[in-house]
């Protein structure tokens, strides 16, 4: 038993830092996804929507902190039970989302790796077992040095992740796990793969002998049972799905995807909700935009915001850019900053900013 209390207790430690680190190596990516689970559509705790982020910082880093004490066997109860509050409290979340299909990644680690609902639920069950076997047998957890070392670790951990989310928040996230990274050609991103399609169902409905049968067929109608009284469609295996599949850029109704993904030398000015940029970020804008286009790139912006909304930021900040329309959650995944910048070059991306250091970025 205590070969698997300690198998159990690194495992779960280890677990726990590993996926914190992930997530608060980009607490903004996970500020996003806490902020789709307190919507109407999920959870309906949109009055937590405000604190996404604060609520993200928080968790990511008492989740690490929280691994740290495992493995140190540092006040015991209240890290086990901790632990079980917030693995309870993510199996119920991952159990919802994946029952009624209300979020397709849960975010458990980032965008490092991706996992469906189901295996963040069957991820969150075995750390619920172990948690369960560490809590009814913690008297094989032992302090691993005594208790005022393990405070002055602790608490450098704490102060070390606060850095860390201060660094990333300023700037961008050290690794970029997302599809836009550096080096991408969006462009190839893009393409899909045509000997991989999703592949659907047809269940046929028909009455037989004053009961419904149900007969599935991959499209042709069955024989020998008349007329179905419905057809139903349904997706029985998700095909190839291309890494960058929600970009397109509109520009006064027209697409212009194609067109700048051909240019040599653009400037990308990300903005997903001009209600959310930072003013300090659009205050620094202008001058960034200037030399930009003094350098020879063209200089569009992008955002979800209706064209009103784009007007009135125009004329407040004197912009010389147009404003094209593109998919709010692509922006989000384009760049960690509002406003932020992404340069592309024949539909690769040489550069990504955040507005705090676009003033250093080479062009």
């Amino acid at each position: 038993m205590n070969i698997i209390v300690q198998f159990c207790r690194i495992f779960v430690g280890v677990l726990f830092i590993f996926s914190g680190l992930v997530k608060l190596n980009d607490p903004l990516g996970f500020s996003y996804k806490l902020d789709e689970y307190f919507s109407a559509a999920v959870l309906g705790l949109e009055f937590l929507q405000p604190f996404a982020l604060p609520l993200a910082i928080f968790l990511v880093i008492f989740e690490v902190v929280l691994g740290i004490m495992l493995l140190l066997g540092f006040q015991k109860k209240f890290t086990l039970w901790s632990l079980s509050l917030m693995i309870v409290f993510f199996t119920f979340l991952t159990f919802y989302s994946a029952y009624f299909n209300k979020v397709t990644d849960c975010g458990c680690f980032g965008d490092a790796i991706p996992l469906t609902p189901w295996e963040s639920f069957y991820k969150d069950l075995i750390l619920l077992a172990m948690t369960i076997i560490l809590v009814v047998f913690s008297d094989y957890i032992k302090p691993a040095f005594a208790k005022a070392y393990s405070s002055i670790a602790i608490m450098l951990a704490t102060i070390g992740c606060f850095g860390i989310a201060y660094y990333v928040l300023m700037h961008l996230p050290i690794l970029d796990f997302r599809a836009y990274k550096v080096g991408t050609d969006i462009t190839e991103a893009m393409e899909e793969d045509p000997t991989r399609p999703d592949i659907y169902g047809y269940d046929w409905y028909y009455m037989v002998d004053g009961k419904e049968k149900v007969i599935t067929t991959d499209g042709s109608q069955p024989q020998g049972y008349g007329k179905a009284t419905k057809v139903e469609t349904k997706l029985i295996k998700q095909g190839y799905v291309p890494p960058i599949h929600d970009f397109t850029i509109e520009l006064n109704g027209e697409n212009i995807t194609e067109q700048i993904l051909t240019e040599d030398k653009v400037a990308l000015v990300i903005m997903y909700n001009l209600d959310r940029a930072e003013s300090d970020g659009l205050k620094k804008l202008k001058a960034f935009t200037t030399r930009a286009q003094q350098s020879g790139y063209r200089v569009l912006a992008l955002s979800a915001s209706p064209q009103s909304r784009a007007d009135q930021v125009m004329d407040t900040y004197d912009f010389n850019m147009p404003f094209a329309i593109t998919d709010e959650t692509a922006l989000k995944t384009i760049v960690r900053s509002s406003p932020g910048i992404m340069l592309v070059k024949k539909g690769v991306i040489t550069a990504k900013s955040h507005w705090n250091d676009m003033d250093k970025m080479s062009l």
